[in-house]
């Protein structure tokens, strides 16, 4: 127990609390039970961290972080410890890496019934399961989902430029004034390719040497260890996977052909749509279909992206092609507060079933969206919306 305090403080010690994600102000701290998923690397640790921080004192034994992942919980069990962490005047528990410790759901939900004074917030990856765990937690438990820095995110940690985040509605309703604030501040595009290219992952705040290899190395954890241990992917099918991601962010997303993609893919139709819908949940992917009211489990997609634009950098054999490069930009920055479906009518997508977004470079017509209602073009390389033509990059603006 004491090693895992003194763990606590050096990495509280360490901690900078310079730069605060804005989840750190949505996230219900208070709340008895909270779960904060996502993929590796986008900063779980580090916001739990700067919330003990910024509220306790160095000394307070009332809260405390620790991971699941410890050489401590192979010994002694997490309700052990709890017990220890309450009778000593405990209160408020940071969890990190549930989804590493068995039965991580049942305890959980032991030690919420067994302790009601007590406050629980647990981190793990985006492939832990809520509501269809050992222990159904749903009931208990608010979740969140955390998301990689945004480009507005970007501007603040890597730049010192503070734009506040703009609603979707505020954005299409007043893209004038949105893109004016953003310009009196900056000239947005000078940072638009650079975010694009090794924006997304908070890493470049230990340096930018490895940034990519840190990337790569969060893609192999997830295919050799998260997938096999979680979803229960066979670990011989993991350099498929690989193989399966490296098709994905070379070949431009166009309407999915499934079984040229499992010829590809040396997979099988069947097992290649388990595993698309694995990497899906693991963030390494994105998967657009047209019709979400009639998804079934296990339907073909209808077009697929890669998570978010740093991915292709590091996978694609090829260069970038910017068309995917924006699409791909676009669904990832959407897709986090919104609903995105594929538009098999005109433009590329349909937005909470409200607008017609199409995506484009700067000379991009409208020609495809002139029956629509709502409808915009996403423009890149633009300062200023023109018309319906908003930028790009003010889609990043979003939270």
């Amino acid at each position: 127990m004491e090693t895992l305090i003194k763990r606590c403080k050096r990495l509280l010690e360490v901690t900078s609390t310079d730069y605060v994600r804005s989840l750190m102000e949505t996230v219900h701290w208070n709340v008895r039970l909270v779960a904060i998923r996502g993929a590796r690397g986008v900063g779980k640790t580090t916001l739990m961290l700067q919330y003990l921080k910024l509220h306790y004192s160095p000394d307070c034994r009332e809260a405390m972080y620790v991971s699941l992942d410890n050489p401590y919980f192979t010994r002694h069990t997490l309700e052990e410890f709890v017990e220890q962490f309450y009778l000593y005047g405990g209160k408020h528990l940071f969890l990190d890496e549930v989804h590493k410790y068995p039965e991580w759901s049942r305890e959980i939900k032991n030690i919420y019934d067994g302790y009601p004074d007590l406050r629980i917030v647990f981190s793990g990856s985006s492939l832990i399961q809520i509501l269809n765990a050992e222990a159904d937690l749903s009931r208990r438990c608010i979740s969140y989902d955390m998301q990689g820095l945004s480009f507005r995110e970007y501007l603040k940690l890597y730049h010192g430029i503070d734009v506040r985040p703009h609603t979707l509605e505020e954005l299409l309703a007043s893209p004038d004034a949105v893109c004016a604030e953003v310009n009196a501040q900056c000239r947005p595009l000078a940072y638009f390719d650079d975010y694009l290219q090794a924006g997304y992952y908070p890493f470049r705040l230990e340096g930018s040497n490895e940034y990519y290899t840190r990337i790569e190395n969060v893609v192999n954890m997830i295919l050799e260890i998260e997938l096999p241990q979680q979803c229960g992917v066979d670990l011989g099918n993991a350099r498929k996977l690989k193989t399966l991601l490296t098709i994905l962010s070379t070949e431009v997303p166009m309407m999915v052909d499934m079984t040229k993609l499992s010829l590809m893919a040396g997979l099988s139709r069947t097992t290649l749509l388990t595993y698309l819908q694995y990497l899906h949940r693991a963030r390494l992917i994105h998967l657009l279909y047209s019709d979400l009211d009639s998804l079934k489990k296990l339907q073909k997609p209808d077009k697929i992206y890669m998570e978010n634009p740093n991915l292709l950098y590091v996978l694609s054999l090829e260069d970038v092609n910017k068309g995917t490069l924006r699409e791909v930009f676009m669904v990832n920055q959407l897709s986090y507060q919104h609903q995105v479906e594929y538009s098999t009518r005109s433009a590329d997508y349909t937005v909470d079933r409200r607008y017609t977004i199409e995506v484009g470079g700067k000379s991009k017509d409208g020609k495809q969206i002139a029956r629509e209602q709502s409808a915009f073009i996403a423009a890149d390389n633009i300062d200023y919306p023109v018309g319906n033509k908003i930028p790009l990059w003010a889609f990043g603006l979003l939270y």
